[in-house]
């Protein structure tokens, strides 16, 4: 790479860096703000966290089709990520529950555009020069888990910190955005077409499903993981250090994912991503010690780590060329908004009804019946071999 290609790299890896920062600030400690700081039951705190999801299924579409129809995905990026910074401080601002979801709304409108257009660019560019995607995407794994770490710390005597910090860092992620490399693209093709199309495929739907079963109990567990640790005796800090184990595990999970899946398939990898995450479920339903918590945190690397970049590669190459980005888009939304959304708002309903245990006991059944869904799709694969065991570059 020249001089040139290695600042874009590092824009890219710095927005990441920063982006996840903001998020590991705000998405982990909210839901214990909400509890203790705002006095919220569970059914309240369930509603609002996954008002996120809900938005994403709606807007990331949205956003994807202005971002084709405009051409001009680095204003979108930059702008979409300023304002949901700025919405963000509404937390400190108001103290009642409707407002509460109001904000929740404005937040996840806006935020909903950050990681697909993003995720786009990235790999456009990263694929043209011939880089590792996951040697960009992993710093966001890096600044999620040194968010929660300090945040987690800061947070015990200010509370607000969560939502300032949420607001400084997406602003400085918003100004790296503007340098983002802007790649060329096509004209884009008839949207519903494209929909169409990709509804006729089997293995594309299927995954879908794979990834609402495995992947959103996942995504939820950011809500709830607190409250866990919580309940389990642990502080703020505790909360900090547990996350900061699982999410920094991801960056050398995500180094060596491309080696893995080359050498197992990306089906593979993927089943044995959504099999760690299941024991992962029934050891916190069995209520293990705090110390046994903090040593297994590692198990979240290994899983998001793997199942992150074989999902991505997995769609890529079921997918014919001409709507890789519409079925990117839709697995965003459908995959991991659909099933974030529902995870965590069923996950909010068990921890009011019965105990935070119970929520993870959900977890465990939602991801058995992907991994069964998984390994039935490698027998699938296997009588109808289409795939290679490709990897992103």
């Amino acid at each position: 790479m020249n001089n040139t290609d290695k600042k874009n790299i590092l824009t890219l890896q710095g927005f990441y860096l920063f982006v996840f920062f903001g998020l590991g600030a705000i998405t982990p400690l909210l839901s214990v703000y909400l509890s203790e700081v705002e006095g919220l039951n569970g059914y309240q705190i369930g509603t609002i966290m996954s008002i996120g999801p809900v938005i994403m299924i709606f807007f990331q579409p949205l956003w994807g089709i202005i971002s084709d129809l405009t051409n001009a995905p680095i204003r979108i990026l930059t702008i979409t990520t300023f304002l949901a910074g700025l919405f963000g401080l509404g937390y400190i601002f108001f103290h009642h529950y409707y407002l509460f979801l109001l904000i929740a709304i404005l937040v996840a409108i806006f935020q909903s555009a950050i990681i697909p257009v993003s995720d786009s660019l990235a790999i456009k560019y990263t694929t043209k020069v011939g880089y590792n995607y996951g040697n960009v995407r992993m710093f966001g794994s890096l600044g999620f888990g040194i968010a929660v770490f300090i945040l987690g710390r800061v947070s015990e005597e200010f509370p607000a910190s969560i939502f300032y910090s949420f607001f400084i860092f997406l602003t400085l992620a918003a100004i790296l955005a503007i340098r983002i490399p802007k790649e060329k693209t096509t004209p884009p093709r008839n949207l519903l077409s494209g929909v169409k199309e990709i509804l006729t495929l089997k293995k594309y739907l299927i995954f879908l499903a794979i990834t609402f079963l495995i992947f959103g109990p996942n995504l939820a567990n950011n809500t709830y993981f607190g409250l866990f640790i919580e309940d389990r005796g642990g502080t703020y800090t505790g909360i900090g250090f547990a996350f900061l184990i699982a999410v920094l595990s991801e960056v050398p999970f995500m180094k060596i994912a491309n080696r893995w899946i080359l050498k197992l398939g990306l089906l593979q990898i993927a089943a044995i991503a959504g099999a760690v995450s299941l024991f992962r479920w029934i050891l916190y339903f069995f209520e293990p010690s705090l110390f046994i918590v903090y040593a297994t945190a590692v198990i979240q690397g290994f899983s998001l780590g793997l199942f992150i970049p074989a999902g991505l590669q997995y769609i890529r190459d079921v997918t014919p060329v001409h709507i890789v980005a519409t079925a990117i888009t839709l697995y965003s939304a459908i995959g991991n908004g659909l099933g974030n959304w529902f995870s965590t708002f069923l996950g909010g309903i068990f921890y009011e009804e019965f105990s935070i245990y119970s929520v993870y006991l959900f977890f465990a059944m939602l991801s058995l019946i992907g991994v069964l869904l998984n390994v039935w799709l490698i027998k699938e694969e296997k009588h109808s071999p289409s795939l290679q065991r490709t990897a992103i570059k």
